[in-house]
């Protein structure tokens, strides 16, 4: 009768480890995103980052990987060369990989990838700056794809790592923004529109054994309150890019949750249209920026997360320079840049705000410094979406946004973009820029970039964009900075 209590007790440790073991099998996941993707789930052929944050790394590759902390190494090419005139890059692909659908990965499918991405009428964003300078496409064999560039880019491995440059098979490329077909560690399962992505993992995966969620799922919660909820309710078990910086003390204190702070590249800032009068004037421009108290939307819509920036780059990028002193806050300045101008007061602007909350948030309190010069800006909200189709189109006066992708001030450099710059002397600075394969040189040109744009006042820069990475305790592997705007989803774990 002695060994009956111990009996039991060795019952209950037994069944406490087997409950421990199944909650450490968890193999799945359900994570929150501000922005649901649109059009599609091609990040080949459309500009938004949201496609991107489900599908690339996860559901597509291309050659090289960025990891968190920007560095690049190997993804589907195991090893690359580079000649010293910097023009010529050679890059040796995985054996063995293949796309969900079986097909074999090949050199072929790498020189259809990126002819398809420089083709007339593509709609890649990064198709001047880095597809129209691939010259020519060599493969000698199936393995082997040769890269010869116009100008040299010191950039190119880092782009090719962006989802701009994945690579898709050419019997499913045309249905990738329904139904995404990659090499990834994941597969497109299914889309709820205006819910939900759910990806499983894919069996047949090179490095599968190191990938232990089963199935991830993605869930469009745009509202920061509701975030908020979603969180605390555990219907989603974390938020990548949690949207609500006035909560993040309630989670810092709370014993269920781990909060991450970092960066990305989210250069954030009041778009203005130069294409329409009276913005094509470079006094009210500079009246915009210095009516525009950026400590103000900082502490008001990020409770004061958030490095203020003066240009287009953000204070982690080389070559950054803080140009914030070009355009400090000076009200009695901007209704002097206005006279001069001569706007005829008030002004009547529409300033176009998309869901998340820098832009929503922040507008409110941009559009109250701006009244206190004269211009009266007309808030317009916008679903992602509308925005896309509208603003994104050049359709607007004002908007806020944030641009994310890493080192993208070479959009300045085409007329036709939606802000409407057209400047013949930056034109110069980035092909002088593009054209140097001196590092120091190629910093010089970038401090002289930053220099020309605010000089122009192209837009009224406000803050680097923070992340903050909120999730249930016990979850791994989530970025708590964005080099590029991704999810890892092999990295995670319970």
């Amino acid at each position: 009768m002695k060994r009956l209590p111990r009996l039991l007790a060795a019952a209950l440790l037994a069944a406490l480890a087997a409950s421990a073991a199944a909650q450490a099998r968890k193999d799945s996941v359900v994570l929150g995103m501000t922005l649901e993707p649109a059009p599609g789930l091609d990040p080949t052929m459309a500009s938004a980052t949201s496609i991107a944050e489900v599908v690339h790394l996860g559901v597509l590759e291309g050659l090289t990987k960025i990891s968190m902390d920007g560095s690049v190494s190997p993804l589907l090419a195991e090893s690359w060369s580079v000649d010293p005139d910097g023009k010529v890059y050679t890059f040796r692909l995985r054996r063995g990989v293949k796309f969900h659908d079986g097909e074999a990965l090949d050199a072929g499918d790498v020189k259809f990838s990126f002819e398809r991405a420089k083709a007339e009428g593509s709609t890649n964003k990064a198709k001047k700056s880095v597809f129209d300078n691939i010259s020519r496409i060599e493969t000698p064999d199936a393995h082997t794809v040769i890269l010869v560039l116009s100008q040299a880019d010191g950039n190119f491995l880092f782009r090719m790592g962006e989802a701009t440059a994945a690579i898709l098979d050419p019997k499913s490329a045309a249905t990738v923004a329904s139904k995404p077909i990659g090499t990834g560690p994941f597969r497109f399962e299914d889309w709820k529109k205006g819910s939900s992505i759910t990806l499983v993992k894919n069996p047949d995966y090179r490095n599968a054994a190191a990938v232990k969620m089963k199935k991830v799922t993605f869930r469009f919660i745009s509202d920061p309150a509701a975030q908020v909820a979603a969180l605390l309710a555990g219907d989603i078990d974390g938020m990548p890019r949690f949207g609500a910086p006035q909560n993040l003390a309630q989670f810092q204190s709370d014993k269920r949750f781990t909060v991450a702070t970092g960066g990305t590249e989210g250069k954030t800032l009041v778009a203005i249209n130069n294409r329409r009068k009276p913005f094509d004037d470079v006094r009210v421009r500079r009246a915009i920026a210095a009516a525009i108290d950026r400590k103000a939307v900082i502490d008001g819509a990020m409770e004061g997360y958030g490095a203020p920036i003066g240009s287009h780059l953000v204070p982690s990028d080389a070559g950054y320079v803080d140009l914030t002193g070009m355009s400090p806050h000076d009200p009695e300045k901007a209704k002097r840049l206005l006279r001069e101008a001569g706007v005829a007061l008030p002004l009547n602007v529409t300033l176009t705000l998309p869901p998340p909350q820098y832009a929503r948030k922040g507008g409110e309190i941009v559009a109250a410094q701006l009244a206190k010069v004269g211009i009266v800006a007309k808030i317009e909200n916008v679903e992602w979406a509308q925005w896309l189709s509208g603003a994104f189109k050049g359709s607007y006066d004002l908007t806020i946004i944030s641009h994310v992708e890493p080192l993208d001030f070479d959009r300045y450099a085409d007329p036709a973009y939606y802000w409407g710059y057209d400047s013949k002397a930056f034109r110069e600075l980035l092909a002088k820029y593009n054209a140097s394969t001196d590092a120091k040189a190629r910093l010089k040109v970038v401090g002289d970039i930053q220099r020309r744009l605010a000089e122009d006042q192209v837009n009224a820069w406000l803050f680097q964009l923070p992340q903050f990475a909120v999730a249930r305790k016990p979850l791994k592997g989530l970025w708590s900075s964005s080099p590029i705007f991704a999810n890892d989803l092999a990295a995670l774990s319970w």
